[in-house]
């Protein structure tokens, strides 16, 4: 994945509620607005856990809150389900029934 993905809706979503970069910071656990401030200039991604966090604060899933992050994931993962299959034909692997139709219905990106 790339290292600078533009894209959240953290500010937005901290402003509309009234709350300053302090107040999220102690929400999530952080006591101070370091992290969030870097958060919401997309310098850094959010621990799974922290982004779990944003979503209940917010009341947003983490998708919305990080589009930017979401999709490129979504690019990562696709790229990578087409080389797993790739590499299962080049190996001569036949996947199990469940993971054959789990390949065949992915619809990613």
């Amino acid at each position: 994945m790339t290292k600078e993905v533009p894209g959240n809706y953290l500010r937005a979503h901290r402003r509309r509620c009234g709350l300053s970069q302090q107040d999220v910071g102690m929400l999530v656990g952080y006591g101070h607005a370091h992290a969030v401030s870097k958060h919401e200039r997309s310098r850094t991604a959010p621990p799974l856990l922290v982004a779990l966090a944003y979503q209940v604060i917010f009341e947003i899933p983490i998708d919305q809150l990080f589009p930017g992050f979401y999709a490129a994931v979504m690019q990562s993962v696709s790229q990578n389900v087409q080389e797993l299959k790739l590499d299962m034909e080049k190996r001569k692997v036949k996947p199990s029934p469940e993971k054959a139709q789990w390949l065949t219905t992915r619809r990613i990106a």
